[in-house]
Parts: structure tokens; C-alpha cells; sequence
């Protein structure tokens, strides 16, 4: 008969990195728990994709596509030769330069009042050419020498909002009408391009035979899926704040290295964004919210979506407005009404907040960051610049290649270790890998309906 007998072992521990009494039976083979779940980051967020419009590139056309946009006839943009000047819309927006009284052009140009139409350069007639390649916009008179420079009128009075310029350059007709009051038009054309991006990683087969993580292979997978989305991002990021067409400074600054510690953006900053983007017709993404009978419903405007990173939030939550009242209400006091966006905070006057927390930032650009009161954000002693990014409706698209520009179509190409893939380089067969590729494209569309403010952050 076989007899057990029950030993205490209560007292017992094992040897841990820490320091600890080893245990009577004798070392273990095993002091850690394995946990089978692994832990995942969340996946991020599609912000910018979601303003996206699509244009689907289609195969054998090449890897440019293009678009024409039609300018207005009542628009500084549409500066052409191919109206006549008339009396019944004196003056007009493009002149001759001359060498002399003979008429022989040198050179087309706008005129403007500060410059003088009649030179005998002809280098001078080069080189504002090149200073200005689309002209200027003429606001003047030009009665006195339109005989002599055979004026043109192309677009009548352009985008002024001047009543005496409006009134002298209104079309009248006589009574026998006659060859009068030519006008002109110009298309712009548009062009988006396709890039191929992708990556590839390297594996043995021991590394799958031997890692305690039967699932290694899927969450390789995965990050490598989420991994070409989040540079997708990062890309048409970089695309809309390069593409913006309203560009405005906090403050009293004028460009990125003048932008200081002193300089964050303000209410009245954001209001005069607001007004140019009016002035440019850039549509309201949102509708105004009416209330409801829900507790704490606010009643807010029609608004455009306006993409901020989390060091600027902070900053932006402790506006105030001209009435020195809370400037941000938060999505708790409105969202009950209405249909939030990916990642939508709040609103400020006319800009629903979207948080994007890989906003980029342009680091150490800026003046002194000691000079405001408050302490900013600063790389090697300058301060750090931060962009405030509206997108407007029809602003840009993205280029699909076989998709649908919403969602990028990855192509991934997996080739497990084994002996099909055996070469002279890895004849036994050990290393597998697995690449992703995929095609991305931008078109700046309307330029006018994307601003972008930089401003300074406090930490």
C-alpha cells in the first residue's frame, strides 16, 4: 500500500527578479502568466476622409487626371485680352506696355495706378512679367490712356464691391447698339496626380513555431492594415493645409516666424475667417439646429467643420466672445439635435471643433516664446505653430484607383516560409514576408473654401 504525506508548503515562494527565497521543491520552471489576449490599440479614426468628394481614375489612362473649372465672368480670377473697351463700360483691366508711341507691344500686363504703362524697357516689361505671371487686378481709370494702349475689358469690374467703379463699368447700350462692351472668360485647369505608396515586413518560421503568441501572425496583420490608413491620413493632411487658399495669422502676425508667444488666435480671429470664407461662397456643412425638447438643447448656426489638434483644444474651450462669455459650447448641450461628426467636440461661432489628435504642427518655426504671459509651446527656443483647419463643401477629392475613394484598397501580396518560396538567397526556405501597396491621389478643386489659422498653443 502506498502512502502520501502532505507537506506545507504555504511558506514557500519562488526567486523573482526582485528578490525573493527560492522555493524547497527547486527552481520553476515558469514565474510569469501569459494573458492569450493581446493588447490592441484602437484603430484610428478616418477625419479627413470623411470631407472627402470622390473621382475614380480608371485603368489605362494613366496616372494623371484632370478637370476644368470655369471662372465667373464677375471674378479677379478672370483676367483675359479678349474683351474691347467700349463706351458704355469705360476703363479697362489689361493694358499694352510699349517700347514707344508706335503701339508695338512688349508685353502683356495689368495696369495699376502706382505703375507707369508707358516704358522703353524692354527688360523692365520682363521682369514685371515674372514678378507678376497672372497680372494684377485693375481698379483705376484707365480713360486717359485707353486710346493709346488699346485697353481691353475682359471681365467688366472683376470681384469690386466699389459703387463708383461698379457704376463706370456698367455695360450700357446706345440706341444702335454697335460692337461694344466685349467681355471675355477663362477656364483653370485642374490636376490631381496617383502615387503608389507601400512597405513590406520580414518573418522567420521559427518566430511563428516558437513565439508564445499563437496569434502573432493576425495582429501583424492588422497594424499593417491600420498602419498604411494612418499614413493615407497623414498624407491628405498635408495636402489641405498646403492647398489652402485662406490663409490668416492670430494676431498681429504675418507669416509662421512671426508668430510668437504673445500671438494665439482669438474670437475676432475666428469671426474674420468666417467673413472670407462668406466672401468666397464656401457653403455651411451643417444646418442651424432649431433646439429641441431635450434638457440643455442649444440652439447653434449653420456651420463648417473646423479640424484642430488636442494642444490647441484646451485653448480653444477657454475663448471668450466679444461679449466675454464662453465662446465653446460643448457637443453635451447640442448633439441631442443633431448628427455628430468623427471626432466632433464642440462649436465656436460658426465652426463645429473636430479633434484630430494627429494634428500636425509646424515645431520651432515661430518668434520668442517667452513673450506673452503664458507659457507656450516651443521646440529648441521657438515657438511651435499650430494649424486651425477648415474644410469647406467641393473643396477638394480624393483619386481613386480602383476603389471608391472613401476606403483605400490595400493590395496585399503574403508569401508564408516553405519551400515554394525557396531561392538561392533563402534556399532553405525560412523567411516569409508580407508587403501592402496602394495608390493615393489629391485634386485641389476650390482653393477659396479651405483657410487654415496658425496660431500659438498654450500648455
Amino acid at each position: 500500500m502506498t502512502t502520501y504525506t502532505k507537506t506545507d508548503t504555504s511558506h514557500r515562494s519562488y526567486r523573482d527578479p526582485a528578490g525573493g527565497v527560492e522555493s524547497d521543491i527547486g527552481p520553476q520552471i515558469r514565474t510569469d502568466y501569459y494573458a492569450k489576449k493581446a493588447l490592441i490599440d484602437l484603430k484610428k479614426e478616418q477625419f479627413f476622409s470623411q470631407m472627402a468628394d470622390t473621382t475614380s481614375m480608371p485603368k489605362h489612362m494613366g496616372k494623371t487626371i484632370k478637370k476644368y473649372h470655369y471662372l465667373p465672368l464677375l471674378d479677379d480670377r478672370n483676367m483675359n485680352d479678349q474683351g474691347i473697351d467700349a463706351a458704355g463700360a469705360t476703363g479697362g483691366g489689361f493694358a499694352w506696355l510699349v517700347a514707344d508711341g508706335s503701339g508695338a507691344p512688349l508685353g502683356e500686363l495689368a495696369c495699376v495706378d502706382n505703375v507707369t504703362p508707358y516704358v522703353d524697357d524692354a527688360a523692365a516689361v520682363a521682369a514685371f512679367n515674372v514678378e507678376y505671371p497672372d497680372g494684377i487686378h485693375f481698379d483705376g481709370n484707365l480713360a486717359a490712356t485707353a486710346a493709346l494702349l488699346g485697353a481691353y475689358q475682359g471681365n467688366l469690374y472683376g470681384s469690386s464691391k466699389d459703387i463708383g467703379t461698379i457704376s463706370g463699368k456698367m455695360p450700357a447700350l446706345s440706341e444702335h447698339g454697335g460692337r461694344v462692351n466685349r467681355v471675355g472668360f477663362k477656364r483653370m485647369e485642374l490636376e490631381g496626380t496617383l502615387e503608389k505608396f507601400g512597405y513590406f515586413d520580414e518573418y522567420t518560421q521559427e518566430s511563428l513555431d516558437f513565439d508564445t503568441d499563437a496569434q502573432l501572425m493576425t495582429h501583424v496583420n492588422r497594424e499593417m492594415l491600420r498602419g498604411a490608413n494612418e499614413i493615407t491620413e497623414d498624407a491628405l493632411q498635408i495636402d489641405l493645409l498646403n492647398g489652402a487658399g485662406v490663409v490668416r495669422y492670430a494676431g498681429v502676425a504675418t507669416d509662421l516666424s512671426t508668430i510668437t508667444g504673445a500671438t494665439l488666435v482669438t474670437y475676432a480671429d475666428l469671426q474674420k475667417l468666417s467673413k472670407d470664407l462668406d466672401d468666397n461662397r464656401c457653403p455651411k456643412n451643417t444646418k442651424i439646429i432649431t433646439g429641441s425638447r431635450m434638457i440643455d438643447t442649444r440652439v447653434i448656426d449653420s456651420a463648417r467643420y473646423m479640424y484642430v489638434g488636442s494642444d490647441t483644444l484646451i485653448m480653444l474651450k477657454n475663448m471668450v466672445d466679444t461679449f466675454n462669455n464662453p465662446a465653446f459650447i460643448p457637443t453635451q448641450q447640442y448633439g441631442s439635435a443633431t448628427t455628430l461628426a468623427t471626432g466632433e467636440v464642440g462649436i465656436i461661432d460658426q465652426f463645429r471643433i473636430i479633434l484630430v489628435p494627429e494634428m500636425m504642427v509646424h515645431a520651432g518655426v515661430g518668434g520668442d516664446p517667452a513673450a506673452g504671459t503664458d507659457p507656450v509651446y516651443e521646440t529648441s527656443g521657438a515657438t511651435d505653430v499650430f494649424p486651425l483647419l477648415v474644410i469647406g463643401d467641393e473643396s477638394f477629392t480624393t483619386v481613386g484607383f480602383q476603389t471608391d475613394g472613401k476606403t483605400v484598397k490595400f493590395k496585399i501580396i503574403h508569401k508564408k516560409p516553405g519551400k515554394d518560396i525557396a531561392d538561392r538567397d533563402d534556399p532553405y526556405g525560412e523567411i516569409g514576408f508580407m508587403s501592402i501597396k496602394w495608390y493615393y491621389g489629391f485634386m485641389l478643386l476650390r482653393p477659396e473654401r479651405l483657410a487654415v489659422v496658425w496660431t500659438a498653443a498654450t500648455i
